[in-house]
């Protein structure tokens, strides 16, 4: 058997391939950029068969980077940009439509439809998610819609449907294999995270042929073989991007939670065996499946994390580095009582407000540059925070400590904050890249290269853990003019 796993990692924006050891150290990485296409103002489209090349490509420059041979391959694992939708023909392996974007808001009028028809609270109950065309349902529908002749050969079982990791799995077993986890497949909006089977009330509402949608599986088996460089090295970890972190961060037990500090953020809270539907505006899906057991998990999706930051930079212009604003915001005790919401596109979890619109109150006339640069790191904070709220009102369970990983998660300044305003932990692991992390962990699971998630745990490392240092009734005031300012925001663009 191979010494090395190789964790493909196939992003909104780019293709990655990371190569680990046995001790999970990074051996090597490769990264392409690919095309963004929008073709109309709401609408984001990626060419399948470019993001099938990148990440070919990228596989092959990192086995020459670490000069590892195929032989030297344990197994490999995939995660992915979730929602995303790829349609091709059975026969020539083809996409018939460029993959629609999980961002892409075209088939927001067939969700209206859906819930004019009084389908939402079955979708709500059933796959656990809010119906929204952010998830894959009505994009399927979308595209047999658009392209002539599309409905009959899907219904003659001569297309087929995946989500990005469906589709390299195809690609890299030539076309033998079309299976999913139970982890993206959570995220079309067609899955009964129940019964763990596609969905026939939805499938049938929206006419989506059965013979379309892959064979669901666990997140941690052999599903196929990939050829590489003549060697038939097993696929046998797969897992969508945010799951995959949560399990690259060793949340194994209910009540653990992490924290992805990205343009947006991501926090999802393990639940365990227990599904618990959320009250408080969260979603209920997949955390993980492994073997014959599933997972669950809340999550909650912040709209805008570090893209404040990125606003500050170009359009502001208050520095022309993100990583200043960390120096900018320590010049400055406080934020001389300025809160900024960056409800830029609307508020999401727990909010779900599409009429917000972003706000900067309590300026004053000593209010300086510093003080709005650390009212917007603190915003990405206090996001969190509501998040967290939310999930331990849900659960019941109160969060010990909050992993954090994530480019943000390298702003000390901010993760020091959001531990005073949790007034918990945040830990920051030595290996930031734990969403490949993860899908290597499933794949060396079930490839043998670990015993069970025991062993693993014993491998994850914190590099820095920031203790909460902050009086508790500075922090409930903080909070409550935090919640005063959202307030101020919130229904704004409304007519």
């Amino acid at each position: 058997m191979g010494t090395y796993i190789l964790a493909l990692d196939q992003g909104t924006t780019s293709s990655r391939a990371i190569l680990f050891d046995a001790k999970q150290t990074m051996v090597a990485m490769a990264q392409k950029e690919f095309a963004q296409i929008y073709p109309r103002q709401g609408w984001v489209e990626h060419d399948a068969m470019e993001i099938w090349s990148s990440q070919y490509a990228v596989m092959m420059e990192v086995l020459a980077k670490a000069d590892v041979s195929a032989e030297e391959i344990a197994a490999i694992g995939i995660t992915n940009q979730r929602e995303t939708t790829v349609v091709w023909d059975k026969k020539t392996g083809r996409p018939i439509y460029n993959a629609i974007v999980w961002q892409c808001r075209r088939t927001a009028g067939l969700v209206d439809d859906l819930l004019q028809q009084g389908y939402g609270d079955h979708i709500r109950k059933t796959t656990g998610l809010m119906p929204d065309a952010y998830f894959s349902a009505t994009k399927i529908r979308w595209i047999l819609d658009r392209v002539e002749g599309a409905q009959e050969k899907a219904e003659a079982g001569e297309l087929l449907f995946g989500t990005v990791d469906t589709w390299l799995l195809w690609k890299l077993t030539g076309g033998a294999v079309h299976m999913t986890d139970v982890t993206n497949a959570s995220r079309t909006m067609l899955f009964d995270i129940r019964k763990l089977a596609w969905d026939e009330t939805i499938l049938r509402a929206l006419r989506i042929p059965r013979a379309m949608l892959p064979q669901v599986r666990s997140s941690s088996e052999i599903y196929g073989y990939a050829q590489l460089q003549g060697c038939r090295v097993p696929v046998c970890g797969i897992a969508g991007d945010q799951q995959a972190a949560l399990f690259g961060q060793t949340c194994f037990a209910p009540g653990e939670a992490k924290n992805t500090y990205g343009t947006g953020c991501f926090l999802l809270m393990n639940t365990g065996t227990q599904l618990c539907e959320s009250s408080n505006g969260l979603i209920t899906t997949i955390a993980i499946g492994l073997g014959d057991e599933v997972q669950y998990a809340l999550e909650g999706s912040v709209f805008v994390g570090g893209a404040v930051i990125q606003w500050l930079r170009d359009e502001m212009c208050f520095f022309t580095e993100s990583q200043d604003a960390e120096y900018y915001a320590q010049k400055v005790p406080d934020t001389g009582g300025v809160y900024l919401v960056p409800a830029f596109t609307g508020l999401g979890a727990p909010y779900w407000d599409m009429y917000a619109r972003g706000c900067i109150v309590g300026l004053s006339r000593g209010t300086k540059r510093e003080h709005i640069i650390r009212a917007a790191q603190e915003s990405i904070a206090y996001q969190v925070a509501d998040l967290v709220e939310a999930m331990e009102k849900d659960t019941g369970l109160p969060l010990a400590a909050l992993k954090a990983d994530g480019g943000a998660s390298r702003d000390r300044f901010l993760m020091q904050f959001q531990a005073d305003i949790l007034h918990k932990e945040v830990r920051r692991p030595v290996i930031r890249e734990t969403t490949a992390l993860g899908a290597a962990y499933l794949a060396g699971l079930a490839a043998g290269v670990w015993k069970d998630r025991e062993e693993i745990q014993k491998l994850w490392a914190c590099d820095v853990c920031y203790q909460p240092q902050m009086e508790a009734e500075k922090r409930r005031a903080l909070l409550h003019d935090w919640h005063r300012a959202v307030g101020r925001s919130r229904g704004w663009a409304e007519a």
